[in-house]
Protein backbone atom coordinates (compact mmCIF):
# COMPACT_ATOMS: atom_id res chain seq x y z
CA UNK A 1 0.00 0.00 0.00
CA UNK A 2 2.36 2.78 1.23
CA UNK A 3 5.47 4.15 -0.46
CA UNK A 4 7.30 0.82 0.03
CA UNK A 5 7.44 -1.28 -3.11
CA UNK A 6 9.21 -4.39 -4.37
CA UNK A 7 12.50 -4.58 -6.23
CA UNK A 8 10.73 -4.31 -9.59
CA UNK A 9 9.50 -0.87 -8.57
CA UNK A 10 13.09 0.14 -7.82
CA UNK A 11 14.03 -0.57 -11.44
CA UNK A 12 10.88 1.26 -12.53
CA UNK A 13 11.87 4.49 -10.82
CA UNK A 14 15.26 4.53 -12.54
CA UNK A 15 13.51 4.35 -15.90
CA UNK A 16 10.75 6.82 -15.10
CA UNK A 17 12.64 9.93 -16.15
CA UNK A 18 15.68 11.51 -14.51
CA UNK A 19 13.83 14.70 -13.57
CA UNK A 20 11.31 13.03 -11.27
CA UNK A 21 13.93 10.68 -9.87
CA UNK A 22 16.29 13.52 -8.92
CA UNK A 23 13.59 15.14 -6.85
CA UNK A 24 13.14 11.98 -4.81
CA UNK A 25 16.84 11.15 -4.41
CA UNK A 26 16.74 12.34 -0.81
CA UNK A 27 14.73 9.29 0.21
CA UNK A 28 16.36 6.23 1.76
CA UNK A 29 16.95 3.23 -0.54
CA UNK A 30 13.66 1.57 0.43
CA UNK A 31 11.74 4.79 -0.20
CA UNK A 32 13.36 5.32 -3.58
CA UNK A 33 11.08 2.52 -4.76
CA UNK A 34 8.29 5.02 -5.37
CA UNK A 35 4.96 3.90 -6.75
CA UNK A 36 3.24 5.78 -9.58
CA UNK A 37 1.03 7.77 -7.15
CA UNK A 38 4.03 9.26 -5.34
CA UNK A 39 6.07 9.63 -8.53
CA UNK A 40 3.50 11.41 -10.70
CA UNK A 41 0.93 13.08 -8.36
CA UNK A 42 3.07 14.03 -5.35
CA UNK A 43 6.13 15.44 -7.14
CA UNK A 44 8.51 17.20 -4.73
CA UNK A 45 9.39 20.27 -6.80
CA UNK A 46 7.67 23.22 -5.07
CA UNK A 47 8.88 26.13 -2.93
CA UNK A 48 7.50 27.25 0.45
CA UNK A 49 5.47 29.90 -1.41
CA UNK A 50 3.79 27.24 -3.58
CA UNK A 51 3.09 25.35 -0.37
CA UNK A 52 1.43 28.50 1.01
CA UNK A 53 -0.85 28.65 -2.06
CA UNK A 54 -1.88 24.99 -1.65
CA UNK A 55 -2.53 25.45 2.08
CA UNK A 56 -4.60 28.59 1.53
CA UNK A 57 -6.78 26.93 -1.11
CA UNK A 58 -7.37 23.86 1.08
CA UNK A 59 -8.30 25.85 4.23
CA UNK A 60 -9.55 29.33 3.19
CA UNK A 61 -12.50 28.15 1.12
CA UNK A 62 -16.19 29.13 0.66
CA UNK A 63 -17.30 27.24 3.83
CA UNK A 64 -15.98 30.34 5.64
CA UNK A 65 -19.19 32.03 4.40
CA UNK A 66 -21.09 29.88 6.95
CA UNK A 67 -19.19 31.34 9.94
CA UNK A 68 -21.86 34.02 10.69
CA UNK A 69 -24.39 31.15 10.86
CA UNK A 70 -22.15 29.37 13.41
CA UNK A 71 -22.16 32.59 15.45
CA UNK A 72 -25.99 32.46 15.63
CA UNK A 73 -25.65 29.34 17.81
CA UNK A 74 -22.81 30.75 19.93
CA UNK A 75 -23.33 34.50 20.30
CA UNK A 76 -20.60 37.14 20.15
CA UNK A 77 -18.22 36.08 22.95
CA UNK A 78 -18.29 32.29 22.40
CA UNK A 79 -18.18 32.78 18.62
CA UNK A 80 -15.04 34.91 18.64
CA UNK A 81 -13.37 32.70 21.29
CA UNK A 82 -14.12 29.59 19.16
CA UNK A 83 -12.63 31.27 16.07
CA UNK A 84 -9.46 32.28 17.97
CA UNK A 85 -9.05 28.84 19.58
CA UNK A 86 -9.60 27.14 16.21
CA UNK A 87 -6.89 29.30 14.61
CA UNK A 88 -4.38 28.74 17.44
CA UNK A 89 -4.94 24.97 17.76
CA UNK A 90 -4.86 24.24 14.01
CA UNK A 91 -1.77 26.43 13.41
CA UNK A 92 -0.08 24.61 16.31
CA UNK A 93 -1.16 21.11 15.24
CA UNK A 94 -0.27 21.65 11.56
CA UNK A 95 3.20 22.79 12.64
CA UNK A 96 3.59 19.70 14.86
CA UNK A 97 2.63 17.50 11.91
CA UNK A 98 5.19 19.33 9.78
CA UNK A 99 7.93 18.85 12.42
CA UNK A 100 7.20 15.10 12.57
CA UNK A 101 7.42 14.90 8.76
CA UNK A 102 10.72 16.87 8.77
CA UNK A 103 12.13 14.60 11.49
CA UNK A 104 11.41 11.45 9.45
CA UNK A 105 12.80 13.12 6.29
CA UNK A 106 16.08 13.85 8.14
CA UNK A 107 16.25 10.18 9.12
CA UNK A 108 15.99 9.32 5.42
CA UNK A 109 12.33 8.24 5.56
CA UNK A 110 10.35 11.06 3.97
CA UNK A 111 6.62 10.37 4.15
CA UNK A 112 4.55 11.69 1.26
CA UNK A 113 1.11 10.61 2.53
CA UNK A 114 -0.88 10.75 5.76
CA UNK A 115 -1.36 6.99 5.83
CA UNK A 116 2.41 6.43 5.42
CA UNK A 117 2.96 8.48 8.59
CA UNK A 118 0.32 6.46 10.43
CA UNK A 119 1.88 3.18 9.17
CA UNK A 120 5.23 4.08 10.70
CA UNK A 121 4.11 5.82 13.91
CA UNK A 122 0.97 3.87 14.88
CA UNK A 123 1.41 0.64 12.91
CA UNK A 124 0.27 -0.66 9.48
CA UNK A 125 -3.33 -1.42 10.51
CA UNK A 126 -3.91 2.19 11.61
CA UNK A 127 -2.75 3.51 8.24
CA UNK A 128 -4.72 1.00 6.18
CA UNK A 129 -7.96 0.73 8.13
CA UNK A 130 -8.32 4.09 9.89
CA UNK A 131 -6.26 7.03 8.61
CA UNK A 132 -6.39 6.05 4.90
CA UNK A 133 -10.20 5.51 4.78
CA UNK A 134 -11.15 8.59 6.86
CA UNK A 135 -8.82 10.81 4.83
CA UNK A 136 -10.34 9.48 1.59
CA UNK A 137 -13.85 10.00 3.00
CA UNK A 138 -13.11 13.58 4.12
CA UNK A 139 -11.40 14.59 0.86
CA UNK A 140 -13.95 12.97 -1.45
CA UNK A 141 -16.73 14.42 0.73
CA UNK A 142 -15.14 17.86 0.24
CA UNK A 143 -15.15 17.34 -3.57
CA UNK A 144 -18.88 16.47 -3.50
CA UNK A 145 -19.62 19.45 -1.21
CA UNK A 146 -17.71 21.84 -3.53
CA UNK A 147 -19.63 20.53 -6.55
CA UNK A 148 -22.97 20.99 -4.77
CA UNK A 149 -22.09 24.49 -3.53
CA UNK A 150 -20.83 25.44 -7.00
CA UNK A 151 -24.20 24.38 -8.44
CA UNK A 152 -26.06 26.36 -5.79
CA UNK A 153 -24.05 29.53 -6.56
CA UNK A 154 -24.70 29.07 -10.30
CA UNK A 155 -28.42 28.68 -9.60
CA UNK A 156 -28.34 31.90 -7.50
CA UNK A 157 -26.87 33.80 -10.48
CA UNK A 158 -29.49 32.27 -12.81
CA UNK A 159 -32.41 33.25 -10.54
CA UNK A 160 -31.14 36.83 -10.40
CA UNK A 161 -31.57 37.16 -14.15
CA UNK A 162 -34.51 34.72 -14.53
CA UNK A 163 -36.58 34.85 -11.30
CA UNK A 164 -39.16 32.45 -12.76
CA UNK A 165 -36.62 30.28 -14.58
CA UNK A 166 -37.33 26.56 -14.94
CA UNK A 167 -33.78 25.17 -14.61
CA UNK A 168 -33.28 22.87 -11.62
CA UNK A 169 -30.41 22.70 -9.11
CA UNK A 170 -29.11 19.35 -10.40
CA UNK A 171 -28.64 20.87 -13.87
CA UNK A 172 -26.30 23.52 -12.43
CA UNK A 173 -24.46 20.85 -10.40
CA UNK A 174 -23.84 18.96 -13.67
CA UNK A 175 -22.57 22.16 -15.38
CA UNK A 176 -20.14 22.70 -12.48
CA UNK A 177 -19.17 19.02 -12.72
CA UNK A 178 -18.01 19.61 -16.32
CA UNK A 179 -15.67 22.38 -15.09
CA UNK A 180 -14.29 19.97 -12.47
CA UNK A 181 -13.91 17.28 -15.13
CA UNK A 182 -11.52 19.50 -17.11
CA UNK A 183 -9.49 20.66 -14.09
CA UNK A 184 -9.21 17.10 -12.71
CA UNK A 185 -6.94 16.16 -15.65
CA UNK A 186 -4.12 18.43 -14.41
CA UNK A 187 -1.45 15.76 -13.77
CA UNK A 188 0.17 16.57 -10.40
CA UNK A 189 -0.44 18.50 -7.18
CA UNK A 190 2.56 20.72 -7.99
CA UNK A 191 0.96 21.62 -11.36
CA UNK A 192 -1.85 23.36 -9.43
CA UNK A 193 0.43 26.07 -7.98
CA UNK A 194 -0.65 28.81 -10.45
CA UNK A 195 -4.35 27.91 -10.07
CA UNK A 196 -3.94 28.02 -6.29
CA UNK A 197 -2.29 31.46 -6.45
CA UNK A 198 -5.36 32.73 -8.34
CA UNK A 199 -7.50 30.91 -5.76
CA UNK A 200 -5.77 32.87 -2.96
CA UNK A 201 -6.80 36.18 -4.58
CA UNK A 202 -10.32 34.85 -5.24
CA UNK A 203 -10.91 34.02 -1.55
CA UNK A 204 -9.74 37.53 -0.60
CA UNK A 205 -12.06 38.96 -3.28
CA UNK A 206 -15.30 37.20 -2.29
CA UNK A 207 -14.54 37.71 1.44
CA UNK A 208 -14.11 41.46 0.78
CA UNK A 209 -17.37 41.48 -1.23
CA UNK A 210 -19.24 39.57 1.49
CA UNK A 211 -17.96 41.92 4.21
CA UNK A 212 -18.70 45.05 2.16
CA UNK A 213 -22.26 43.87 1.37
CA UNK A 214 -22.85 43.00 5.05
CA UNK A 215 -21.69 46.45 6.19
CA UNK A 216 -23.80 48.16 3.50
CA UNK A 217 -26.97 46.19 4.42
CA UNK A 218 -26.28 46.49 8.16
CA UNK A 219 -26.09 50.29 7.86
CA UNK A 220 -29.22 50.57 5.70
CA UNK A 221 -32.89 50.09 6.58
CA UNK A 222 -33.12 47.13 4.19
CA UNK A 223 -31.59 44.54 6.52
CA UNK A 224 -33.37 42.54 9.26
CA UNK A 225 -33.72 43.91 12.80
CA UNK A 226 -30.48 43.10 14.60
CA UNK A 227 -31.05 40.41 17.22
CA UNK A 228 -28.09 38.55 18.70
CA UNK A 229 -30.05 36.32 21.09
CA UNK A 230 -29.84 32.51 20.81
CA UNK A 231 -32.91 30.93 19.20
CA UNK A 232 -34.82 27.81 20.23
CA UNK A 233 -35.36 25.88 23.47
CA UNK A 234 -32.57 24.70 25.79
CA UNK A 235 -32.06 21.38 23.94
CA UNK A 236 -31.83 23.10 20.54
CA UNK A 237 -29.37 25.65 21.93
CA UNK A 238 -27.07 22.98 23.40
CA UNK A 239 -27.01 20.95 20.16
CA UNK A 240 -26.67 24.21 18.24
CA UNK A 241 -23.48 25.02 20.15
CA UNK A 242 -21.89 21.69 19.20
CA UNK A 243 -23.10 22.00 15.62
CA UNK A 244 -21.48 25.45 15.45
CA UNK A 245 -18.21 24.10 16.87
CA UNK A 246 -18.27 21.35 14.20
CA UNK A 247 -18.85 24.01 11.49
CA UNK A 248 -15.90 26.08 12.75
CA UNK A 249 -13.64 23.00 13.10
CA UNK A 250 -14.53 21.85 9.57
CA UNK A 251 -13.90 25.37 8.21
CA UNK A 252 -10.38 25.22 9.66
CA UNK A 253 -10.00 21.61 8.46
CA UNK A 254 -7.36 20.47 6.01
CA UNK A 255 -6.72 16.72 6.14
CA UNK A 256 -3.93 16.74 3.52
CA UNK A 257 -0.97 18.41 5.31
CA UNK A 258 1.48 15.51 4.51
CA UNK A 259 0.46 15.53 0.83
CA UNK A 260 0.97 19.31 0.65
CA UNK A 261 4.37 19.02 2.37
CA UNK A 262 5.20 16.26 -0.15
CA UNK A 263 5.11 18.88 -2.94
CA UNK A 264 8.05 20.80 -1.40
CA UNK A 265 11.48 20.26 -2.96
CA UNK A 266 14.12 19.00 -0.51
CA UNK A 267 15.44 20.07 1.92
CA UNK A 268 12.05 20.61 3.54
CA UNK A 269 13.17 22.03 6.88
CA UNK A 270 11.36 25.24 7.87
CA UNK A 271 9.50 25.63 4.55
CA UNK A 272 6.13 24.40 5.83
CA UNK A 273 6.17 26.96 8.66
CA UNK A 274 6.60 29.78 6.12
CA UNK A 275 3.81 28.32 3.98
CA UNK A 276 1.51 28.16 7.03
CA UNK A 277 2.33 31.81 7.83
CA UNK A 278 1.18 32.81 4.32
CA UNK A 279 -2.00 30.75 4.73
CA UNK A 280 -2.88 32.01 8.21
CA UNK A 281 -2.32 35.65 7.23
CA UNK A 282 -5.03 35.21 4.56
CA UNK A 283 -7.12 33.10 6.97
CA UNK A 284 -7.18 35.72 9.75
CA UNK A 285 -8.10 38.51 7.30
CA UNK A 286 -10.96 36.52 5.74
CA UNK A 287 -12.41 34.39 8.58
CA UNK A 288 -12.64 37.15 11.16
CA UNK A 289 -13.83 39.85 8.72
CA UNK A 290 -16.62 37.70 7.25
CA UNK A 291 -17.73 36.20 10.59
CA UNK A 292 -17.87 39.54 12.43
CA UNK A 293 -19.40 41.71 9.68
CA UNK A 294 -21.91 39.00 8.66
CA UNK A 295 -23.11 38.35 12.21
CA UNK A 296 -23.17 42.08 13.00
CA UNK A 297 -25.38 42.79 9.95
CA UNK A 298 -27.81 39.84 10.19
CA UNK A 299 -27.60 38.61 13.80
CA UNK A 300 -29.50 35.40 14.39
CA UNK A 301 -31.07 35.71 10.91
CA UNK A 302 -27.69 34.73 9.34
CA UNK A 303 -28.21 31.98 6.76
CA UNK A 304 -26.12 28.81 6.34
CA UNK A 305 -24.41 30.58 3.42
CA UNK A 306 -23.96 34.32 3.97
CA UNK A 307 -24.62 35.11 0.29
CA UNK A 308 -28.26 33.99 0.78
CA UNK A 309 -28.74 36.95 3.17
CA UNK A 310 -28.14 39.40 0.31
CA UNK A 311 -31.59 38.51 -1.08
CA UNK A 312 -34.85 39.18 0.75
CA UNK A 313 -37.66 37.07 -0.74
CA UNK A 314 -35.80 37.11 -4.05
CA UNK A 315 -35.24 40.90 -3.96
CA UNK A 316 -31.54 41.86 -3.93
CA UNK A 317 -30.49 44.10 -1.01
CA UNK A 318 -27.32 45.13 -2.88
CA UNK A 319 -26.93 45.77 -6.65
CA UNK A 320 -27.49 42.64 -8.78
CA UNK A 321 -24.08 42.94 -10.45
CA UNK A 322 -22.44 42.86 -7.01
CA UNK A 323 -24.18 39.59 -6.03
CA UNK A 324 -23.31 38.14 -9.45
CA UNK A 325 -19.63 39.11 -9.04
CA UNK A 326 -19.42 37.66 -5.48
CA UNK A 327 -21.00 34.38 -6.62
CA UNK A 328 -18.66 34.21 -9.62
CA UNK A 329 -15.56 34.60 -7.40
CA UNK A 330 -16.97 31.88 -5.12
CA UNK A 331 -17.69 29.48 -8.03
CA UNK A 332 -14.17 29.91 -9.45
CA UNK A 333 -12.51 29.27 -6.10
CA UNK A 334 -14.74 26.27 -5.42
CA UNK A 335 -13.39 24.63 -8.59
CA UNK A 336 -9.79 25.10 -7.31
CA UNK A 337 -10.69 23.78 -3.83
CA UNK A 338 -12.45 20.76 -5.36
CA UNK A 339 -9.39 19.88 -7.47
CA UNK A 340 -7.03 20.20 -4.45
CA UNK A 341 -9.18 17.73 -2.49
CA UNK A 342 -9.21 15.38 -5.50
CA UNK A 343 -5.44 14.88 -5.15
CA UNK A 344 -5.54 12.02 -2.57
CA UNK A 345 -8.08 10.23 -4.82
CA UNK A 346 -5.90 10.92 -7.87
CA UNK A 347 -2.88 9.52 -6.03
CA UNK A 348 -4.73 6.28 -5.21
CA UNK A 349 -5.98 5.97 -8.82
CA UNK A 350 -2.51 6.67 -10.22
CA UNK A 351 -0.93 4.11 -7.90
CA UNK A 352 -3.52 1.53 -8.96
CA UNK A 353 -3.65 2.08 -12.74
CA UNK A 354 -0.42 3.84 -13.79
CA UNK A 355 2.90 2.22 -14.62
CA UNK A 356 5.94 3.89 -12.99
CA UNK A 357 8.17 2.31 -15.68
CA UNK A 358 6.46 4.39 -18.38
CA UNK A 359 6.72 8.16 -18.72
CA UNK A 360 4.11 10.33 -17.03
CA UNK A 361 2.63 11.58 -20.32
CA UNK A 362 2.92 8.31 -22.24
CA UNK A 363 -0.28 6.82 -23.72
CA UNK A 364 0.07 3.91 -21.24
CA UNK A 365 -0.43 6.35 -18.33
CA UNK A 366 -2.53 9.16 -19.87
CA UNK A 367 -5.44 6.93 -20.98
CA UNK A 368 -6.03 5.24 -17.56
CA UNK A 369 -5.52 8.64 -15.87
CA UNK A 370 -8.18 10.41 -17.97
CA UNK A 371 -10.66 7.53 -17.63
CA UNK A 372 -10.22 6.98 -13.86
CA UNK A 373 -10.20 10.68 -12.92
CA UNK A 374 -13.19 11.42 -15.14
CA UNK A 375 -15.08 8.55 -13.50
CA UNK A 376 -14.28 9.85 -9.99
CA UNK A 377 -15.58 13.35 -10.92
CA UNK A 378 -18.72 11.87 -12.56
CA UNK A 379 -19.48 9.90 -9.37
CA UNK A 380 -18.94 12.99 -7.17
CA UNK A 381 -21.17 15.11 -9.44
CA UNK A 382 -23.90 12.43 -9.47
CA UNK A 383 -23.89 12.22 -5.65
CA UNK A 384 -24.00 16.06 -5.37
CA UNK A 385 -26.94 16.25 -7.83
CA UNK A 386 -28.84 13.41 -6.12
CA UNK A 387 -28.26 14.57 -2.54
CA UNK A 388 -28.70 18.36 -2.28
CA UNK A 389 -28.86 17.84 1.51
CA UNK A 390 -25.26 16.54 1.42
CA UNK A 391 -24.22 19.38 3.79
CA UNK A 392 -25.90 17.50 6.66
CA UNK A 393 -23.99 14.32 5.75
CA UNK A 394 -20.77 16.31 5.43
CA UNK A 395 -21.18 17.55 9.03
CA UNK A 396 -20.95 13.91 10.19
CA UNK A 397 -17.93 13.30 7.93
CA UNK A 398 -16.33 16.49 9.34
CA UNK A 399 -16.81 15.33 12.93
CA UNK A 400 -15.44 11.84 12.24
CA UNK A 401 -12.75 12.95 9.78
CA UNK A 402 -11.48 16.53 10.10
CA UNK A 403 -11.40 16.47 13.91
CA UNK A 404 -9.11 13.39 14.16
CA UNK A 405 -6.91 14.30 11.16
CA UNK A 406 -6.38 17.96 12.09
CA UNK A 407 -6.75 18.21 15.87
CA UNK A 408 -6.09 14.80 17.43
CA UNK A 409 -3.59 12.78 15.33
CA UNK A 410 -0.96 15.58 14.96
CA UNK A 411 -0.47 15.89 18.74
CA UNK A 412 -0.41 12.08 19.16
CA UNK A 413 2.14 11.73 16.32
CA UNK A 414 4.33 14.41 17.94
CA UNK A 415 4.27 12.81 21.41
CA UNK A 416 5.02 9.33 20.01
CA UNK A 417 7.82 10.60 17.72
CA UNK A 418 9.66 13.05 19.96
CA UNK A 419 8.60 11.54 23.34
CA UNK A 420 8.59 14.82 25.33
CA UNK A 421 8.99 14.45 29.12
CA UNK A 422 5.74 13.71 30.95
CA UNK A 423 6.57 16.67 33.16
CA UNK A 424 6.84 19.06 30.23
CA UNK A 425 4.18 21.61 29.23
CA UNK A 426 4.23 20.38 25.60
CA UNK A 427 3.31 16.81 26.61
CA UNK A 428 0.32 17.86 28.71
CA UNK A 429 -0.80 20.51 26.21
CA UNK A 430 -0.85 17.84 23.50
CA UNK A 431 -2.68 15.33 25.70
CA UNK A 432 -5.25 18.01 26.63
CA UNK A 433 -5.85 18.89 22.95
CA UNK A 434 -6.28 15.19 22.06
CA UNK A 435 -8.75 14.55 24.92
CA UNK A 436 -10.81 17.74 24.48
CA UNK A 437 -11.13 17.40 20.70
CA UNK A 438 -11.88 13.66 20.92
CA UNK A 439 -14.82 14.51 23.18
CA UNK A 440 -15.89 17.37 20.88
CA UNK A 441 -15.68 15.06 17.83
CA UNK A 442 -18.04 12.52 19.43
CA UNK A 443 -20.53 15.20 20.59
CA UNK A 444 -20.36 17.02 17.22
CA UNK A 445 -21.04 13.72 15.42
CA UNK A 446 -24.11 13.13 17.64
CA UNK A 447 -25.32 16.70 16.95
CA UNK A 448 -24.81 16.19 13.19
CA UNK A 449 -26.71 12.87 13.20
CA UNK A 450 -29.54 14.56 15.17
CA UNK A 451 -29.71 17.28 12.49
CA UNK A 452 -30.02 14.61 9.77
CA UNK A 453 -32.91 13.00 11.70
CA UNK A 454 -34.65 16.39 12.08
CA UNK A 455 -34.19 17.28 8.39
CA UNK A 456 -34.87 13.78 6.99
CA UNK A 457 -38.54 14.51 6.31
CA UNK A 458 -37.53 17.22 3.82
CA UNK A 459 -35.02 15.03 1.93
CA UNK A 460 -35.80 14.18 -1.69
CA UNK A 461 -33.44 12.87 -4.36
CA UNK A 462 -32.58 15.52 -6.99
CA UNK A 463 -34.57 18.08 -4.94
CA UNK A 464 -34.57 21.61 -6.36
CA UNK A 465 -33.55 23.49 -3.19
Amino acid sequence: MGSLGNSANSKAVHEAGEDDYDHHKHLSPTHQQLDAGALFVLKSKGSWLHCGYHLTTSIVAPPLLSLPFAFTCLGWAAGIISLVVGALVTFYSYNLLSLVLEHHAQLGRRHLRFRDMANEILGPKWGRYYVGPIQFMVCYGAVIACTLLGGQCMKAIYLLSQPNGSMKLYEFVIIFGFLMLVLAQIPSFHSLRHINLISLFLCLAYSACAAAASIYIGNSSKGPTKDYGLKGDAESQIFGIFNAIAIIATTYGNGIIPEIQATIAPPVKGKMFKGLCVCYTVLIITFFTVAITGYWAFGNHSEGLLLSNFLDDGNPLVPKWFILMTNLFTILQLSAVGVVYLQPTNEVLERTFADPKSKELSARNVIPRVVSRSLSVVIATTVAAMLPFFGDINAVIGAFGFMPLDFILPVIFFNLTFKPSKRSLVFWLNVSIAVVFSALAIIAAIAAVRQIVLDAKTYRLFANV
